[in-house]
């Protein structure tokens, strides 16, 4: 019965390609053999929902990079996960909770890709359409503590700023909350806050990620203007949130 099964479904793919030799066929062909692969894995991590259109954060993110990050990199690493589990990881636990058992005895593969994986669907959360470029300012709370930590939101701002610049090669720019204050940390490659194979470990606020493929179709390595330009679809309401949380 699993060989009938089989070879029908090899028949109906070559018989797609046959009848339509286009690039559109191609793509369709594409995406059948990819939804087949998806179900039949039966996968633990999947793709988080965009909350926005892929060019809704123009002009400081641009659509292509949005959707190749999105599609491709952030699936990427969700793809690797779900095809190669390791043996002694936890997949029923919540996703903080996965990331904080992360530590030096950590398979490369689980670090790397488990990071990759809750960094993404971490940042999309804090990008937020915002047609009022140059306004884009926290309130409440977050805001409070952030003028108390820092001494003001400019302060702030060019510190998270140069923290973002100066970090070398790929990974990102954090804020989080760490014995009851606000501090500034990065973190290369993948890696996170919540990990034990950081050097400040705290609760999330905010996230930057400094990778090339997040800006570079865009800005080349002007990493400087493509930060300048975050400041402007930060999602504060989100940040508020995380701030508050337990």
């Amino acid at each position: 019965m699993g060989h009938r099964r089989d070879f029908l479904k090899k028949t109906a793919l070559l018989g797609l390609t046959g009848i339509v030799g286009s690039l559109a066929g191609k793509k369709q062909l594409d995406q059948i053999e990819s939804a087949s692969h998806f179900v039949a894995g039966s996968p633990n991590f999947k793709l988080p929902v965009l909350p926005y259109a892929f060019d809704a954060l123009e002009p400081f993110i641009d659509k292509q990079t949005m959707e190749i990050h999105y599609s491709k990199h952030h699936q990427g690493y969700i793809d690797k996960l779900n095809g190669n589990p390791d043996a002694n990881f936890d997949y029923q636990v919540d996703d903080i909770s996965k990331c904080k058992n992360v530590d030096q005895n950590t398979s490369t593969l689980i670090r790397n890709n488990l990071g990759g994986y809750y960094n993404h669907s971490l940042f999309w959360t804090l990008l937020n359409p915002n047609p009022q470029a140059g306004v884009n300012l926290p309130a409440g709370e977050l805001a409070s503590a952030i003028v108390k930590d820092f001494g003001s939101f400019e302060k702030f701002k060019l510190e998270f700023s140069e923290a973002a610049v100066k970090l070398f090669g790929s990974g990102w720019c954090w804020l989080i909350v760490k014995e009851r204050q606000l501090k500034i940390t990065t973190t290369p490659n993948q890696d996170n806050p919540l990990m034990k194979v950081t050097n400040d470990q705290g609760k999330i606020v905010l996230a930057l990620d400094l990778w090339e493929h997040a800006y570079y179709l865009k800005y080349q390595n002007k990493r400087k203007d493509y930060i300048a330009g975050w400041w402007n679809i930060v999602n504060w309401t989100k940040a508020q949130e995380l701030y508050l949380s337990k």
